[in-house]
């Protein structure tokens, strides 16, 4: 038996889900609130398996309710049930403790599969939650590649954004022509791409 409750300010929602879940077996409602206040007041002693945690609730929100749950009661898997598609907001939840990330519109089979899914231990996120994570991982990975830059590296870099030519680069830091080149030679390998504008592309697209 896994024992949920449902935070949501919605209150035909969490009727319609407790009641759902409660005629499934398997699955039981052991507790209903329409905000965040309330379910880090009761929540703790409810003790529930799996909570369905919404976003977008007056006074306090999905994501500090969840910050404020896992700090009092760890063991409790929160699963982010929401409308929101927001990276900002997706990785937030995430940061704050969450386990997994579903969009309201998923059929009630899809549910249960998630619930089943962060109970024994797992991470259930809609597919298109999951997309633009991976996404953003992505694009973090290719950020990190900005961190193997020397100082010195970063700054011709800069110099190539504006627009600055070769010569008034080795100019502007003293340098040599010839210097400017290994730099750039250098900047190319680190960040994998084979010519300046390839660079600076991704150099204004981090």
């Amino acid at each position: 038996m896994i024992s949920l409750a449902i935070v949501d300010d919605e209150v035909e929602l969490r009727h319609s889900i407790s009641t759902f879940l409660n005629n499934t077996p398997g699955f039981r409602c052991v507790g209903s609130y329409g905000n965040g206040e309330e379910a880090v007041l009761h929540l703790p002693t409810d003790n529930p398996d799996v909570v369905l945690m919404d976003i977008n609730m007056k006074g306090m929100n999905g994501i500090e309710c969840v910050r404020r749950l896992k700090a009092v009661a760890p063991q409790i898997q929160i699963m982010m049930l929401t409308v929101y598609q927001d990276t900002k907001q997706i990785f937030e939840a995430l940061a704050a403790g969450a386990t997994g990330y579903l969009l309201k519109r998923l059929t009630p089979e899809k549910l249960l599969e998630a619930i089943k899914e962060v109970h024994e231990g797992g991470g259930a996120m809609s597919g298109f939650i999951a997309r633009k994570v991976i996404a953003s991982f992505q694009t973090a990975k290719e950020n990190d590649k900005f961190c193997h830059l020397t100082t010195r590296e970063q700054m011709v870099l800069d110099c190539l954004a504006k627009g600055i030519t070769y010569k008034h680069i080795a100019s502007e830091l003293n340098v040599s022509l010839a210097t400017i080149r290994t730099h750039i030679r250098h900047i190319y390998e680190k960040l994998q791409v084979h010519s300046r504008t390839e660079a600076v592309v991704m150099y204004l697209h981090r």
